[in-house]
């Protein structure tokens, strides 16, 4: 039998002055049995760098036709794809070709190579955005992750200090060069 998803429920009181988004989330997230700690906290923390009406985590790694994350409007049209990880420059045509926006939020080993053998494909999607975590501060960010996480995360000049009961950390958001 397959193993199944680890449920998490997250509580987050969000403050993003870049983009004047307050408010208090009340997260479930789906962790796919094959994915990391790191993975599921950057999925979070890239939510809430987006965090809007209407955005909402998708089955992710259990469907290839869905991104992490996305963004609709009302009527159903996809106004955000949202990757999160090394998506391939295929995969990111596509995407760019259904919604108004595609986003990626990277991390990871490797990232440096994926970019690289990237760019030059990615850049010329126009619709595409690439943004990355750095390593180090994500192994600090693998340290809050729980079935049930109380956390506080304010957002500015693209820098998240997250807050929980027992640690204390910042996460930066880079854009990629």
């Amino acid at each position: 039998m397959a193993e199944k998803a680890t449920v998490c429920k997250a509580n987050i009181t969000l403050s993003d002055m870049d983009r004047h988004y307050y408010g208090d989330l009340s997260l479930t997230i789906a962790q796919h049995p094959s994915e990391t700690a790191e993975r599921m906290m950057v999925r979070l923390l890239s939510f809430c760098y987006r965090a809007a009406d209407n955005l909402t985590f998708t089955r992710g790694l259990s469907s290839v036709d869905e991104p992490d994350i996305w963004l609709k409007s009302d009527d159903g049209r996809i106004l955000e794809w949202i990757e999160v990880g090394q998506p391939a420059p295929d995969r990111l045509k596509k995407a760019q070709g259904i919604a108004r926006q595609v986003l990626v939020f990277a991390y990871g080993r490797g990232m440096d190579i994926w970019w690289k053998n990237s760019t030059a494909a990615v850049q010329a999607l126009s619709k595409v955005k690439v943004y990355y975590f750095d390593a180090a501060e994500l192994q600090d960010l693998t340290k809050l992750a729980a079935k049930t996480m109380n956390l506080t995360i304010s957002i500015t000049e693209a820098i998240a200090y997250i807050s929980s009961a027992e640690h204390n950390i910042s996460v930066s958001l880079r854009d990629m060069p």
